[in-house]
Formats: C-alpha cells, sequence, structure tokens
C-alpha cells in the first residue's frame, strides 16, 4: 500500500494522530493540516497550515455571503488552491518522501484544483493523510482505491494505532 489514510468521527484525535506519527518519524515530507480556530470552547473557523508554515483560513462562521458553506462555515476555495499552489512548487523543488493531506474533507473537496492534485498524489506518490468518515462518491472513489490502506481511528484504538500506521509508514518508505 503506498497510500495511508486515517478516518473517524469529527474530533476523536486524527490530526493530532498525523502530527504524533511525522514528529515521531522524521519524515521528509510536504503537505498540509487543517486546524481549529477556537475562542475558548466555542470553534469559530478551521486554518489550512503547509508543513513549512504557510496558513490561510480555510472557514469561517463570521461570514455569512459565501459560494460555498458546509453547515455554519462559509468555506474559502481561492485559499484551498492557494495551499495547493504552494504544494506543487514545494513538490517541484524539495526532495520528499510523502505527502500529507490532512484532511480530504468536504470544505476541501470544494476544490477542483485539490481534487486534481489528491487523485495524482495518490497515483504517482506516497500519500499519508485524513479523510472524512462520511462518503460521497468521490471519497468513497479513494477508499476503495487497491493503493489505499484505511485506519478508522475510534476512542477504542485511538492510543495504540499510532504504533501500527507508524510500522506501515516505514515498510511504505522502504519499498
Amino acid at each position: 500500500m503506498n497510500n495511508i489514510l486515517i478516518t473517524g468521527l469529527p474530533g476523536i484525535g486524527k490530526t493530532t494522530l498525523i502530527t504524533q506519527i511525522l514528529k515521531a518519524l522524521k519524515i521528509s515530507a510536504i503537505g498540509f493540516v487543517t486546524k481549529e480556530l477556537r475562542e475558548g470552547s466555542s470553534r469559530h473557523g478551521f486554518t489550512i497550515e503547509t508543513l513549512t508554515g504557510v496558513s490561510k483560513l480555510l472557514a469561517s462562521k463570521e461570514e455569512k455571503i459565501c459560494k460555498h458553506k458546509v453547515g455554519k462555515y462559509c468555506v474559502f476555495v481561492e485559499n484551498v488552491d492557494f495551499i495547493v499552489e504552494i504544494l506543487e512548487e514545494e513538490g517541484r523543488k524539495k526532495s520528499y518522501s510523502m505527502i500529507v493531506i490532512d484532511e480530504i474533507g468536504k470544505m476541501e473537496l470544494f476544490s477542483l484544483n485539490f481534487k486534481k492534485f489528491l487523485l495524482n498524489s495518490l497515483e504517482e506518490q506516497k500519500v499519508f493523510g485524513t479523510i472524512m468518515m462520511r462518503d460521497n462518491s468521490f471519497t468513497k472513489e479513494i477508499k476503495t482505491r487497491s493503493d489505499v490502506k484505511l485506519y478508522n481511528i475510534d476512542r477504542t484504538n485511538r492510543d495504540w494505532i499510532q504504533q501500527i500506521i507508524s510500522k506501515q509508514i516505514k515498510d511504505n518508505l522502504r519499498s
């Protein structure tokens, strides 16, 4: 399996797991993670941040008029496109072992550029990422690819699954 994807309910720890594994294995990677924007206990948006630290607003509750919405959040597709451009540029300029994509979710999938980047990456690179649990036709196709190993994280396995995924990544990088 060249590509490893993690799925699970929102808030279960998918992004935390990705960042812990990257830190522990010291993998040379390009990619991005999605982070929550919070004020106290209230979530009011999300950012999309490259592994090199470039960050853009992915979605916000503050905006009221927008073309793309997920629940109460306005999604800024142009910012997803901007991050994809950066990753494509990084991919041309630097050496890396893996592409990190956190997350393949409803918000990111509004971007046609993201979809193209994702499909190309799955085909030609080694991807380590997260994918939304609830399927649409696009995510179902991704999850059922023969070159994708899918791990479902939940409360019963999230404390020990890191070791299994880390071993799978090490094996992938050797092949």
